[in-house]
């Protein structure tokens, strides 16, 4: 593989560290060369790392254009690669000139580049932003920077994501944490100081200011806590000043410009960033590498490595109240402290490592030229369609698992998806997303798709709403009148009650449907009921089941966060609103006080509904006695299903609260609103179970007990579930076939 970057040559800061970086190392694996417009430190740096590199000087933009156009056709590259401006410009001319496709990193927001020099902002800023427009590809430099094109309309099919990579090799300080002390005039802080730390330059986007005030308000209620401040700037003299002001003098130094960054991150305890705009910088990777706890703004890709409240803490930029409470908990807390680090540093290690930005680097090149020799027809991709962007925690997981699933088929196939939210899909799953009853775009799509998938869940019932009943039949029908093989994937069939549905939905699905790959054994029943025999019928499992927990220290974390303990014996319970819950809520409340004080378990309440269960779960807590958690918010789909593995029971109303938590082998209880729950509780083996309309409180201690008695029983508890997993693949085997592609 032969690749060509281009780039203008004067760029520095954390742009020229991640090309540099990234040129030196990719040149072990593959054929680099680096063509710069402009010669001088930045040429001349890359020629002493060995990095190929040549220079085509010149302000005649087409001249150089035929130089390079020669130079490139003549050297057989594979990719042009730009970085910047002047890069992004010439690779959109010679993406056209030479056939080639043409990719560009994106290292901060292009808006913003030349703020403050209007002309060079109406001129190299108006250029590069057409230019972005017209290259083929785009990679962000963290999470934030994709998700920030996205938001302004570029193609996700087209983006991919790369993060500023650090060797995580073991190193060895220079200078031990008291040598380094004294070579900053430190040296006469007590040995029991708790010392935060910042490596930035300073300046006003910086915000140091917010920290010296965050810590001199957490210095109140924790007085060994130190301030260590690396980087120097224009802001100094008014930082020093500050500091005076606010009393902390003594307990603040500024250590000006750090090059032996070992020493300094191995004399910290803390480290922060409280920058008010950032993509990814190397000062929170440098921490993590450190093992050290760090507190930063929630600005740029920072949120993607720093989990609140897990390996570390975010707050809004500029508050330094949230700041201060933050630094006081660690300081108060060495076992935080040291918990924290040491998740920050296993997480940085696996995500955030040179090592895995150079694997990642390939990939995006090799996903590159493989779509470059994409042959495809007219029709490309899949539209996915189903209950989608509602803020329910089982639909986002059923799309979850189908768009997973497509990729493992086709990593290079488009998705789409129709969602109430369009923007967070697309934002979410890094696919294109339609609003679901913009009908007209969405009908245009179909014309253009190889399949069409209904895609999980219980779209196909009336009993909350008939309307939806008729859109999903009436988005079925079109799909095969406009061409399409349709799959039903992963569903559940009812219950449909009105005479006229039924005979609606048998017509529908008799007619347009290629394949129904169901979730359980009562939907075939109703499919039978109802004369549906064309399509073909196949028994599976609901698509969540293949989903997986997250890492054990990031559920412990989260635990914390929520303040339980990680160790703690728990029973979860998981209620939602339907007629007649609120006369059960008494019968509920008694039985969670039961189940703790019978066998000790501490209920905690999960959503997966937000804005309904947590209204149910309140109407149960404020009529208990034991202690109780109510967590109302999961989060994403592996910290949901993380958080029910911890449960050592779970009584739920809700489907994929059982199916989550039988994911992770523990004991269930199901509370039957909806034919569903029972029907997967018997087809999993787990027979606990009661309707809701006949819920007594003896009934449901006693299934508490029997659940609670099959606490350890691998092999019971997991050999449905396992079934299920292989069952499960019949879905996207479905797929396949009607993709004309090979089962995975």
């Amino acid at each position: 593989m032969k690749v060509i970057h281009l780039i203008s040559g004067g760029d520095t800061g954390g742009a020229k560290t991640h090309v540099h970086m990234l040129l030196q190392n990719l040149s072990q694996r593959i054929d680099v060369t680096m063509v710069c417009f402009t010669d001088g430190p930045f040429a001349q740096e890359a020629r002493e790392k060995g990095i190929h590199t040549e220079i085509f000087p010149g302000n005649n933009i087409f001249r150089v254009y035929r130089q390079l156009k020669r130079y490139i056709l003549s050297g057989s590259y594979d990719l042009i690669h730009c970085h910047g401006a002047r890069g992004n410009m010439m690779g959109a001319l010679l993406g056209r000139g030479t056939g080639l496709p043409v990719v560009s990193t994106v290292h901060s927001d292009y808006r913003l580049d030349y703020l403050g020099r209007p002309l060079a902002r109406f001129t190299y800023g108006m250029v590069n932003t057409v230019a972005l427009r017209l290259l083929d590809y785009r990679i962000g430099v963290s999470d934030a920077t994709t998700d920030l094109l996205i938001s302004r309309g570029f193609d996700p099919d087209r983006l991919f994501t790369i993060y500023n990579g650090l060797d995580f090799t073991p190193h060895t300080p220079a200078l031990d944490r008291e040598q380094y002390l004294r070579s900053v005039d430190a040296g006469h802080w007590p040995q029991d100081s708790v010392i935060v730390g910042i490596a930035a330059r300073l300046n006003p986007v910086k915000d140091i200011a917010t920290l010296i005030r965050g810590f001199a308000l957490a210095h109140q209620s924790c007085p060994n806590l130190r301030l260590l401040i690396a980087g120097d700037g224009e802001q100094r003299d008014m930082l020093q000043g500050l500091a005076a002001d606010l009393g902390v003098t003594d307990e603040v130094r500024f250590a000006g410009w750090v090059s032996d960054t070992d020493s300094y991150y191995n004399a910290l305890d803390i480290n922060t960033l409280t920058s008010l705009s950032e993509t990814f910088p190397y000062a929170i990777t440098e921490g993590a590498r450190a093992g050290l706890p760090t507190v930063a703004s929630q600005v740029g890709g920072i949120p993607y490595l720093i989990d609140h409240g897990v390996n570390g803490f975010l707050f809004p930029p500029g508050d330094h109240e949230a700041l201060a409470r933050h630094l006081s908990a660690l300081a108060a807390d060495r076992s935080l402290r040291e918990h924290m680090g040491h998740r920050l540093y296993e997480k940085g290690k696996a995500q955030f490592s040179l090592e895995s930005t150079l694997e990642r680097q390939m990939e995006i090149y090799e996903a590159v030229l493989r779509r470059k020799a994409r042959k495809t027809g007219r029709r490309d991709g899949v539209l996915i369609c189903g209950a989608y962007g509602r803020g329910n925690a089982g639909d986002d997981a059923i799309l979850e698992a189908i768009v997973r699933e497509m990729r493992q088929l086709d990593p290079d196939m488009p998705l789409w998806v129709l969602s109430r939210k369009p923007k967070d899909t697309r934002l979410t799953y890094r696919v294109n997303a339609i609003y679901t009853f913009n009908v007209p775009r969405f009908l245009r799509r179909m014309r253009r798709i190889q399949l069409y998938i209904n895609g999980g869940g219980s779209l196909m019932q009336d009993a909350t709403s008939r309307r939806s009943l008729w859109f999903y039949l009436f988005t079925i029908w079109a799909a095969k009148v406009l061409g399409n093989p349709v799959i039903m994937y992963g569903c559940g069939i009812g219950p449909i009650r009105s005479s006229f549905n039924r005979k609606l939905c048998a017509k529908v699905l008799q007619r347009r449907v290629d394949t129904i790959t169901l979730r359980d054994t009562h939907s075939k029943t109703e499919l039978e009921a109802m004369g549906v025999t064309h399509p073909e019928i196949v028994l599976s499992a609901d698509p969540t089941v293949i989903l997986p927990a997250a890492e054990s220290a990031t559920v412990d974390g989260l635990l914390e966060s929520a303040g339980l303990d990680p160790a703690g014996r728990y029973i979860g319970f998981t209620l939602r609103p339907w007629p007649g819950f609120e006369a059960k809520a008494d019968i509920f409340a008694q039985c969670a006080d039961y189940a703790y004080e019978k066998h000790g378990l501490i209920p905690v309440f999960l959503p997966i509904e937000r804005r309904l269960d947590v209204g149910a779960a309140q109407l149960v807590t404020r009529r208990m006695k034991a202690p109780h958690y109510l967590i109302d918010h999961t989060g994403s789909s592996a910290h949901t299903i993380g958080l029910f593995s911890r449960m050592k029971a779970v009584v739920s109303m809700r489907l994929h609260a059982l199916i989550f938590s039988a994911s992770q082998g523990v004991p269930l209880v199901g509370v039957v609103y909806d034919p569903k729950i029972s029907s997967f509780l018997s087809y999993i083996g787990q027979d606990l179970y009661t309707d809701l309309k006949e819920l007594t409180p003896e009934e449901l201690k006693a299934n508490i007990d029997a659940a609670v008695a099959r606490i350890g029983d691998d092999d019971f508890l997991h050999s449905g579930v396992n079934r299920l997993r292989q069952i499960e693949r019949r879905n996207q085997d479905a797929a396949a076939r009607l993709l004309g592609l090979e089962p995975q």
